[in-house]
């Protein structure tokens, strides 16, 4: 494959919430992640779609959620997407978050070790799973730009996604496939925990992939995640992706244009990976210093804006 080709690391993680507004007060007051786009599914237009992400909506940067109208409560398990990492700039930056997030009466554990790096776990309202990274020893892909208007010390703030962690019953079929076809590389392991790195490596291109042959099978629903991205330089690797699937007989979306990136879509097993274009990105469509506060819609939407606008419904995004 040509390296102009290959996967460069996470674009984003896409999850599921029960509660936009409260989901969107949490991002944004708690974690201090900017709101870089407000928009709605563009297969389901009943359903938001919400994009979080660093001060200018850069690649690698972003976590985004559906709020699919009627949705049960998802289940924890194996075979699953079951935690989502962010990047802080330091172990300092774990300590300010633990304090904050006792602060918000935000469920977490004591500041741990990871593969090396310093963690902080903590769950949302939806007891959705995450972490904080620390940046503190990382090399590899670069992190984003924190929220310069953000509620969180910009040498704190989070300014990017890292390794998102994955469990599945069938470790060496899944591992394989992430080696062969995607190119990820296995640099460490601690019991039943693997750590993958794709592209330039570092905490904004891992995986973390846990054997669980134990827990049932998880559940999609509210508080869990829908699909991983990774990240793509260019329009014309999506061919390149697309024919190595249909080689490989792996069944996956064809091309797919959402507008703020070019994607493709295939399921590893049970879990849902998206491969996604950094272009064109989030600015094209709102001014830096509006974004996310207006309804944002693709350009095969917007003859039905009056519609949309009149079923979803409204909530306030606008900042003072």
């Amino acid at each position: 494959m040509r390296k102009q080709d290959q996967l460069l690391g996470v674009h984003h993680v896409t999850a599921m919430t029960s509660d936009v507004e409260r989901n969107y007060h949490f991002f944004t007051d708690v974690l201090g992640m900017r709101l870089v786009k407000k928009t709605v599914n563009q297969d389901d237009i009943y359903t938001y779609h919400t994009y979080f992400a660093d001060d200018l909506g850069s690649p690698g940067t972003t976590m985004t959620f559906f709020d699919f109208p009627n949705t049960a409560r998802g289940s924890k398990g194996t075979n699953s997407i079951t935690r989502t990492s962010f990047r802080v700039p330091s172990d300092a930056a774990l300590d300010y978050y633990a304090a904050r997030f006792d602060e918000f009466e935000v469920k977490h554990e004591a500041i741990t070790t990871e593969f090396g790096k310093k963690v902080l776990r903590f769950w949302d309202f939806d007891t959705q799973a995450y972490q904080l990274i620390s940046d503190e020893h990382n090399t590899g892909v670069k992190a984003g730009t924190p929220w310069k208007k953000g509620p969180v010390p910009t040498e704190f703030a989070i300014y990017g996604l890292g390794p998102v962690e994955m469990s599945v019953s069938y470790l060496a079929d899944f591992k394989g496939l992430l080696e062969s076809v995607f190119d990820f590389k296995t640099i460490d392991q601690v019991d039943n925990r693997y750590l993958l790195e794709v592209g330039e490596g570092g905490n904004g291109a891992q995986v973390f992939l846990v054997e669980d042959t134990t827990s049932p099978q998880a559940q999609q629903g509210d508080g869990e995640v829908h699909h991983v991205a990774f990240r793509l330089a260019h329009h014309d690797s999506l061919a390149v992706w697309q024919e190595i699937f249909d080689n490989l007989g792996l069944a996956n979306s064809g091309y797919v244009d959402r507008y703020y990136f070019e994607s493709l879509y295939v399921r590893i097993g049970h879990i849902l990976f998206e491969l996604a274009t950094d272009e064109p990105g989030f600015m094209g469509d709102e001014p830096y210093e509006t974004l996310g506060e207006s309804l944002s819609l693709a350009p095969f939407l917007e003859n039905r804006r009056e519609y949309i606008e009149g079923v979803i419904k409204p909530f306030n995004t606008k900042r003072a």
